[in-house]
């Protein structure tokens, strides 16, 4: 297969890399912010590797949100694509687009060992939908099913935008003081997201009659891990959230194939979310609960899932076209 280059595009950072014979190659991250269009930003990283426009015959890039729109925008920052006007300017042949969370999926199919954390211990079932959850400047939740004759699908999707759960009075607390500052309240602007996080600190803040005295998701998360037990407290809510988030998909889907908890928030306080009520809210599903019994979880802590995935589509799509 020919050289692709591949993109990780969230709210943020957008990541790029040369996909090369099943691995990674010249990675590189920038910030959204630093360029006023993708186009530059895919210039730049080009002419940084020494290519001219032409010199890369196929592009493949993740993003946020759901890419069937032409021109696509993205969902957490300003950028937008015209595929045919991207692919002229940059004389590509062929331009792929798959939802972030579709790559972050597929990016699991190449994980190493040492590259994912044992949350719960289990055995995934073969032939069973695998769930991709990961809280970041958003919230993305993915689908992944292997192929009866090989090969990998991921199910795109907006799984991050549905109701926030209820599971106890203190959340149902907490979703009242939640909805007094957002109305509709979602898992990703609610909790489980960078924004979401210091919601669910003001919420916490309002019910527990506190000041708010931290201003930022990176703030609260490492006044938790110093002691703040205010603090604390919220991380703890953001942990059982996100298992009753992912709990509810793993219902949904019959995805007995085992659990994968990603993103850029969760890794950075891994000791922390091993030790919080995820396990137990994932699985307080009432009538229910014994579903999650040997359903294997994992914490990845891989650099680069997104761009792996990226580089699993293209590979996919051009052993198709072939």
């Amino acid at each position: 297969m020919s050289v692709v280059l591949v993109g990780d595009i969230g709210g943020t950072n957008a990541r790029f890399a040369l996909w090369r014979e099943g691995r990674l190659d010249a990675v590189r991250v920038s910030a959204t912010a630093d360029y006023a269009t993708l186009e530059l930003a895919v210039r730049a990283y080009m002419t940084a590797q020494g290519l001219a426009p032409g010199d890369v015959p196929t592009i493949c890039l993740a993003c946020a949100g759901p890419v069937e729109a032409d021109p696509f925008r993205f969902t957490n920052n300003p950028w937008s694509i015209d595929r045919a006007a991207f692919c002229a300017a940059l004389q590509v042949r062929e331009l792929l687009l798959i939802n972030d969370f579709s790559a972050m999926a597929l990016g699991m199919t190449c994980l190493r060992d040492d590259e994912r954390i044992s949350v719960c211990p289990g055995v995934a079932e073969p032939g069973r939908p695998q769930v991709v959850i990961g809280a970041g400047t958003g919230l993305g939740v993915g689908t992944l099913l292997a192929l009866p004759g090989g090969g990998w699908h991921a199910l795109p999707g907006e799984g991050g935008h549905v109701d926030l759960p209820i599971g106890s009075a203190r959340e149902a607390q907490l979703w009242r003081a939640l909805h007094a500052q957002l109305g509709h309240v979602s898992a990703e602007a609610g909790a489980l997201s960078g924004n979401g996080l210091l919601a669910l600190y003001r919420a916490t803040c309002a019910v527990d009659g506190q000041a708010p005295l931290l201003h930022s998701a990176a703030q609260i998360t490492g006044a938790a891990l110093e002691g703040d037990a205010l603090a604390a407290s919220v991380l703890e809510s953001f942990c059982c959230l996100l298992g009753r988030v992912a709990g509810n998909n793993v219902l949904t889907l019959g995805a007995r194939g085992g659990v994968y908890i990603a993103g850029g928030m969760v890794p950075r306080f891994a000791e922390f979310f091993m030790a919080s009520g995820f396990a137990r809210s994932m699985r307080d599903k009432g009538c229910m609960s014994g579903y999650f019994d040997g359903l294997p979880v994992w914490l990845v802590t891989a650099e680069y899932p997104g761009l792996m995935g990226a580089g699993v589509a293209a590979e996919q799509h051009l052993a198709r076209s072939r």
